[in-house]
């Protein structure tokens, strides 16, 4: 029963990662329709760039806030530089410039920063707590990990639900002519949709960093994670988003806890096929539509 619990805490503080991962994809796909498979490596190099900041400044938290910034820069130039050049060409072509794009980050960092294993800082500590002598099988970084994810997604929740820019931002990605037509700048808002899900990319790689590690292609795993995680959730759907994330990282825990780690990648991969032979179209996507 105390691996049992030790697998499903490990699990949820996994699958909030995913979740921030997947989030990134959903934001990407509801405004433009493109899935970003560089995702994951936009994610990587900012938390290079963090780790830069800190060993700098030696403050972790100069790094954290950098790593958001530039992810919401590098989001945004992509959008603006190179998905806009093709959005409305055939959708195969987004895919491949996603593609290239993410062969061109694993490429450039390790020659900006060495393609060598580097070791990332927790803000808090990633030991199991210790309660009055009771051994709590979380870490205090889980719980960061956890709370964070979560801010993230009610702050999401409020800006799509109850401001003037979120419900530009929905028109947007749902009737740009119309939204044009009501004097909308669907461009802007398509360049700041993109910066916001690098944000939540970022954010993902920050909080796998310090038990994952750091190298060039880290985040490779974690975007078909991700992606199954959006998918299983709909890829339209925000909150499904964090669903399908808490649902893969419970799933992948008990696969690799029970069956071996070994299994985790073919245990995603079953998912993600089950997932598009029962309901393709995500579970949460109905509810979505309705809100919409």
């Amino acid at each position: 029963m105390n691996y049992f619990l030790v697998l499903t805490l490990t699990g949820l503080a996994a699958g909030m990662i995913y979740a921030a991962l997947a989030l990134a994809l959903v934001l990407v796909w509801r405004a433009t329709r493109v899935v970003n498979f560089a995702q994951g490596a936009m994610a990587m190099a900012t938390t290079y760039i963090a780790l830069a900041v800190f060993q700098l400044t030696g403050n972790y938290w100069f790094g954290f806030v950098a790593a958001l910034a530039a992810g919401f820069v590098i989001g945004a130039v992509a959008e603006r530089g190179i998905v806009r050049w093709v959005e409305n060409g055939p959708p195969l072509n987004a895919v491949i410039l996603t593609l290239g794009l993410l062969l061109i980050l694993e490429a450039v960092v390790p020659m900006i920063w060495g393609a060598q294993i580097r070791s990332f800082p927790a803000p808090f500590s990633i030991a199991a707590m210790q309660v009055g002598g009771v051994f709590i099988p979380v870490s205090p970084f889980n719980i960061f990990t956890i709370g964070v994810v979560l801010l993230v997604m009610v702050a999401l929740l409020v800006l799509f639900r109850f401001t003037g820019l979120g419900l530009s931002m929905r028109a947007a990605a749902f009737a740009p002519e119309i939204a044009r037509l009501l004097g909308v700048r669907v461009g802007r808002l398509l360049t700041f949709g993109w910066g916001l899900a690098t944000v939540a990319g970022a954010l993902a790689g920050l909080l796998v960093a310090p038990t994952l590690l750091l190298y060039p292609n880290n985040m490779d795993a974690i975007l078909v994670y991700g992606f199954t995680a959006a998918v299983l959730g709909g890829l339209d759907s925000p909150i499904g988003a964090l669903v399908g994330g808490l649902a893969m990282g419970l799933a992948l825990s008990f696969i690799g806890g029970y069956l071996g780690p070994d299994l985790e990648t073919a245990g995603a991969l079953a998912i993600l096929i089950a997932i598009l032979m029962v309901r393709p179209q995500g579970l949460f996507v109905h509810a979505a539509e309705r809100r919409v």
